[in-house]
């Protein structure tokens, strides 16, 4: 192999390394941000939280526990894309649907759920996440201080 032969092997090596180095960070830099399919934010709530069965353990309404209102049910947030789908509650032969969505951080939930069964009143509302720490989500009221807690268990 000549001189000039090893240079241009080479060059064409560190080349093809810088764009393969370049494109990794793109990529990851997109995740970050957002900006690429999906973001790491949105592939830990997708598989976290989207199209996972949840149990309420535990609602309390100004101090006073309403947990034993949610016993037998079970919530899903279906998903139409990262921010937002139906939500489907299940009770025993019972189905009702509503929505839900999301900001892009996902610090905010918002439940829309049909009035009947009365128990999902206190659910229908803008919530903010206080921790989500699977299987555990825990939500407060958002914008308030309002003393209403809302923990929702992944089966």
């Amino acid at each position: 192999m000549n001189k000039v032969s090893y240079l241009r092997d080479r060059l064409f090596l560190v080349l093809i390394s810088s764009l393969f180095f370049i494109s990794c960070a793109k990529d990851l830099q997109n995740a970050v941000n957002g900006t690429g399919t999906s973001s790491i934010l949105e592939q830990y709530f997708e598989d976290n939280v989207l199209n996972q069965p949840f149990i309420i353990n535990l609602a309390t309404n100004n101090g006073v526990d309403i947990t034993a209102n949610y016993n037998g049910y079970v919530f899903k947030m279906l998903k139409t894309d990262y921010y937002h789908g139906p939500a489907q509650v299940t009770k025993g032969t019972s189905t009702y649907t509503g929505t839900w969505s999301s900001n892009s951080d996902y610090s905010k939930l918002v439940i829309t759920l049909p009035t009947t069964p009365s128990e999902f009143v206190f659910l229908n509302r803008e919530w903010k996440f206080t921790k989500k720490n699977p299987p555990q989500l825990e939500l407060a009221p958002w914008g308030t201080t309002e003393p209403l807690v809302l923990h929702m268990l992944k089966q």
